[in-house]
């Protein structure tokens, strides 16, 4: 047929359709109706020839009665009074005595969606429930719920309900899985189907009679039933266990998130069941469907927030093929960053940086982004990497590793050295805001050990005119003004430049109102102006520095199996918006707010007299240490790093067990004391809560085992500052750990610098605790301790503190036991 316009087509095609010859020959009048169908699809309206298409429904050629359905179904409600006309045929084709036509008829009478004809729909449906052919009663049970889409208002069929739960028990599982589904639907403001325990025995029986689609199915129904005792509980996941290790992922995923469901309370099945999953899940990674690995690998970073380990033999798995979308290559290196450790970091590190030169931008800077977050604990070996990648000159990587090396000196500041060392003329290759802004903010807060700091920022501030982005402008005046206050000789020329082209000529009201406000802050006065801009240089806490705390798995488990896996990646990344770091909040959002839990209304808050240009003291920390005889303030700067802290805690262990206790007296500069605190419930309270509660005190913990785990560990540090009577500061490090055996019955000897206090635990039934302590000048107080019966053993804290300050340690002491003290009772 030659083109014709929209109306010509319609025309052309009336006429062939009311053309008795055409009408006569099947095979014309059929592939004439193929033509008005051809036609439709490509959008042309061709709803005028609805009766001649009616017509053409009275035929006993299965073929042509499916293509005039379909244009009958798309046109229907265009015609709704003329949709009046296929009824009869429809119902005529009901009685049919071919099944494949009765099973049609009955869909696209259901499919012509009006509410004019549902009394007419009615009883061909009720009829096919109880046809014997099962095509047929799929069809019908559908229907069911489509008719109660068109009258979601009206009420529901009771009589029709029960037929439909009595098919649950139909021979064919395809009707019983759509049975499900039309309950579903039908019971929907009522909470689904009821699902009770011969419903759900009877599904699980015929789960493998299902396929995979209709698993999936009835597995997600059947998380709504509870067991009603332990053995049934056991029974079900016996059913399930073949379904765990299924070669179809979606009917794996299914089950696992069942599992998870049912044993909610039971960790260690739950713990069973992840290990089960990791072969599957592995195989699913190795898809052929691009869609199906990355959803498996979004999977696996959820089962990895619970178990670490549980994919760590198997990292080889996860390296990036050449082909791989990009997608699915940074999924790859996020599952990667999780299965770092002492013995795979090498080869991680270097398959990381040949991704570093991948011709895809994202996938090049995503594997930067990956080696700084392994640096957090392995910085040495990270910086080694990022600072071959300078030599590279490439704009994209030169941007990636500034802005990577800047969020690294924020949670490890033992890497700042490195980092200054490096900043010399990669300016040059910078040319995005992001790269530019994070270059700046390096620049002003260690531009004391740039050496070409203020060069560099003369450049930027001789291009400031034709400055396109609003960001590095900010981020410009910040640094510029930094690094005034230590360079000022160097950088008052050019400060003042920058201030007055802000003030006098930038058209941008934000960047205009922060160059006023740095002018009026250099006229209240340099050390106002230093108080202002000088604050902390990093933050430890925002990188836990050995392992991530596993979380349970009650966490996701409901996230299991859905989308929101896919919309967000388990590994906390900065936002690439952001310019300096500083201004991003870390809220752990722990369970126990510590300030609101102690009550201090009756202490009286005695200010520190340390010098609040290089350290911040966190007024909490002030007003728990207000509650001690002496002014007392914890301070988490100079920041401690892993290293340095394992250094520190070994050379005192040693100089501990190697001196004789008479001599540990008189050691002035070193100080070694145990305690056992009665808080049992610690030890099981979440890593991320106890975290956030010694942050609020300024205690800084560097690493810490999961909880119920045997025995448990916690390793911390902290400054102490102390004024005496005569206006003097002591300042001093103490380190501590934590330390929980589970063990009820031993007997532990105190010994401290100042006098000897001696703890003795005996028996598990009559528990008895004796102190004794010489008093002295600067000994610690005595206290009463005293034993209960069946009572838990306490925490045991070892503090280690150099230069011996016993005061001041008697004061970090109370401080401790307050904050866990209160997060025990919390938990209780």
């Amino acid at each position: 047929m030659p083109y014709l316009g929209s109306e010509d087509t319609v025309r052309e095609l009336r006429r062939a359709l009311s053309n008795p010859n055409i009408q006569s020959d099947q095979l014309r009048y059929r592939n004439t109706i193929l033509k008005v169908i051809r036609a439709m699809s490509q959008g042309v309206d061709v709803s005028g020839l609805f009766s001649e298409m009616v017509k053409a429904c009275a035929t006993v050629d299965i073929v042509q009665k499916k293509l005039v359905y379909v244009f009958l179904c798309s046109y229907a409600s265009l015609n709704p009074e003329l949709s009046l006309l296929v009824i009869n045929t429809l119902r005529k084709d009901c009685q049919d005595p071919n099944p494949m036509v009765r099973s049609l008829a009955l869909r696209n009478m259901t499919n012509l969606r009006l509410p004019s004809l549902v009394e007419y729909v009615e009883q061909p449906l009720t009829a096919g429930l109880r046809d014997r052919a099962a095509c047929v009663r799929r069809v019908a049970v559908l229907g069911f719920a489509k008719l109660h889409n068109l009258q979601t208002n009206s009420e529901i069929d009771a009589a029709v309900v029960n037929e439909l739960y009595s098919l649950l028990r139909d021979p064919d599982p395809v009707v019983m899985v759509n049975c499900l589904r039309a309950l579903e639907e039908i019971l929907k403001e009522e909470g689904g189907v009821a699902i009770n325990k011969p419903i759900t025995h009877h599904l699980l029986n015929r789960l493998k009679e299902c396929d995979v689609w209709g698993q999936c199915e009835v597995l997600r129904i059947l998380q709504r039933y509870r067991p009603q005792s332990e053995d049934e509980l056991f029974d079900i996941l016996s059913l399930l266990d073949a379904s765990l290790v299924s070669p179809h992922p979606p009917v794996m995923a299914a089950t696992l998130s069942l599992f998870l469901s049912l044993c909610s309370g039971l960790p260690a099945v739950s713990l069973a069941a992840l290990e089960r999953v990791r072969g599957p899940l592995l195989a699913a990674c190795g898809s052929m469907s691009r869609e199906m690995r990355f959803t498996a690998l979004c999977h696996i970073q959820l089962l990895l927030r619970s178990v670490p380990g549980l994919m760590g033999v198997h990292y080889k798995r996860f390296f990036c093929g050449y082909a791989e979308p990009a997608y699915i290559k940074q999924r790859k290196m996020q599952v990667l960053v999780e299965l770092v450790n002492d013995e795979n970091v090498a080869m991680l590190l270097d398959e990381l940086r040949g991704y570093c030169t991948d011709v895809n931008t994202d996938t090049a800077q995503s594997a930067i982004s990956a080696i700084g977050h392994i640096g957090r604990s392995y910085s040495d070996r990270c910086l080694e990497i990022l600072t071959g990648l300078l030599g590279l000159k490439q704009e994209h990587i030169t941007s990636a590793v500034v802005q990577t090396m800047r969020d690294l000196v924020w949670v490890c500041p033992q890497c700042s050295d490195t980092v200054c060392l490096a900043l010399e003329g990669c300016e040059e290759s910078l040319q995005d805001s992001q790269g530019r802004q994070a270059l700046l903010w390096l620049l002003g807060v260690y531009g004391e050990r740039v050496s070409c700091a203020p060069y560099t920022l003369e450049v930027f501030i001789d291009g400031v005119r034709s400055e396109t982005s609003l960001g590095v402008k900010m981020e410009l005046l910040t640094a510029t003004m930094r690094l005034f206050l230590c360079r000022p000789a160097e950088t008052q020329d050019m400060l003042g430049r920058l201030l007055h082209y802000c003030i006098e000529e930038e058209t941008d009201m934000c960047v205009r109102d922060q160059a006023l406000l740095y002018y009026r802050l250099l006229h209240c006065g340099i050390e106002e102006t230093r108080k202002v801009l000088h604050g902390r240089r990093s933050d430890p806490s925002l990188g836990v520095l050995i392992g991530r705390p596993a979380e349970p798995i009650s966490q996701w488990a409901c996230s299991f199996n859905t989308l929101e896996p896919l919309r967000q990646g388990t590994i906390e990344t900065e936002s690439a918006s952001r310019g300096s770091p500083e201004h991003v909040t870390f809220d752990p959002k722990p369970n126990t707010d510590l300030s609101d839990t102690l009550n201090y209304s009756h202490i009286e808050k005695v200010h520190s007299g340390s010098d609040s240009t290089t350290q911040r003291t966190d007024s909490s920390a002030d007003i728990l240490a207000s509650n001690i005889t002496v002014p007392l303030s914890l301070s988490l700067s100079p920041a401690l790093s892993p290293e340095e802290f394992e250094h520190l805690w070994l050379q005192q262990q040693a100089l501990h067990a190697e001196q004789d206790p008479e001599k540990m007296k008189e050691e002035e500069d070193y100080t070694y004391m145990e305690e056992r605190i009665h808080c049992p419930a610690i030890p099981h309270c979440s890593p991320q809560n106890l975290q956030a509660a010694m942050q609020l005190v300024n205690i800084q913990t560097l690493a810490f085992t999961p909880p119920h785990t045997l025995p448990w560990r916690v390793y911390l540090y902290t400054h102490t500052q102390r004024t005496s009577s005569a206006d003097m500061t002591h300042s001093t490090l103490i380190l501590g750990e934590l330390l929980y055996t589970g063990e009820a019955n031993q007997k532990v000897r105190v010994k401290k610098g100042t006098g000897d206090r001696e703890v003795v635990v005996e028996g598990r039934e009559d528990v008895q605790i004796k102190e004794q302590e010489e008093a002295t000048g600067d000994g610690l107080s005595g206290r009463e301790l005293s034993g209960k019966d069946g009572e838990e053993e306490g925490v045991k804290v070892t503090l280690k503190q150099q230069p011996r300050d016993d005061k001041a340690l008697k004061g970090f002491l109370s401080i401790l036991t307050t904050v866990l003290h209160t997060l025990s009772s919390d938990r209780a």
